[in-house]
């Protein structure tokens, strides 16, 4: 792509964006942007994208985030994306579902069911996951492909399936041989250079990481205060020791 066709796609979807940090990559033909959508510094967005925020609804993406071909990001509450984290091909994060459960009543009748979602920093977001409402996914965290995800994420876990659930811990109890393949690539290739100075900032979200606290759960908790005293109706009895099967997902009417 040449210097004109990517600042024009630049400056063409870039007004679509509630507010837009500096070097933003946005050189996808097909953004379908509509809403409160704001961007940090230095974010890249693919092609044939779908991120709307309906009437009252926001979504935030930290710096340095990336999101991929074909994801879909809707919200009528608030999604948070945070910084240095990658959403791959084809994952869906809704942070609203039709209620169906409970009644015969037909699904576009319905209410709705509506929970702030937030994603922490340097999350891995592998391809065709979908996030329900209401999760919070922690610093560092990795899901696997085609994982849908009805509960908390921790800091460093991995999570696969459908329903997802939690297979693994990025650095604790970790197999003898993965920590020694990772020593040997790590003595073959390195780590890559950071080129935009911002070693001491991942260093930061690492050592958050490593506290073990979930801060996307505990921010994901005070934006629903926040809805809840501003009278909106959240659902209720979601926790981490019940099941919760997503319902279907919004569909245009």
């Amino acid at each position: 792509m040449n210097i004109f066709s990517r600042n024009w796609r630049r400056f063409k979807h870039g007004m679509k964006f509630a507010k837009l940090g500096k070097g933003c990559s946005l050189t996808g033909a097909s953004m379908d942007i509509a809403g409160h959508v704001e961007l940090g510094d230095h974010c890249k967005i693919r092609d044939n994208v779908v991120i709307r925020a309906n009437t009252g609804g926001k979504i935030i993406i930290g710096t340095y985030s990336g999101i991929s071909y074909g994801c879909i990001i809707e919200a009528r509450t608030i999604i948070k994306i945070g910084r240095f984290t990658g959403l791959a091909e084809y994952t869906v994060v809704r942070d609203t579902n039709h209620s169906v459960m409970g009644t015969a009543d037909h699904w576009r009748l319905t209410p709705h069911i509506s929970k702030p979602i937030v994603i922490g920093d340097a999350c891995m977001i592998t391809s065709g996951c979908y996030i329900t409402p209401g999760v919070a996914i922690g610093d560092g965290a990795v899901l696997a492909q085609h994982s849908v995800v009805t509960k908390d994420v921790g800091p460093f876990e991995v999570w696969a399936g459908n329903p997802a659930r939690k297979v693994a811990h990025r650095v604790k109890d970790v197999p003898e041989a993965v920590h020694k393949r990772y020593q040997e690539l790590l003595g073959q290739y390195g780590l890559r250079t950071d080129r935009r100075g911002y070693k001491e900032i991942l260093e930061s979200i690492k050592e958050t990481a490593f506290s073990g606290v979930n801060h996307a759960a505990e921010e994901r908790d005070r934006l629903m205060r926040e809805l809840k005293a501003e009278g909106h109706v959240l659902a209720e009895g979601d926790s981490d020791d019940e099941e919760v099967q997503p319902e279907p997902h919004e569909t245009e009417r």
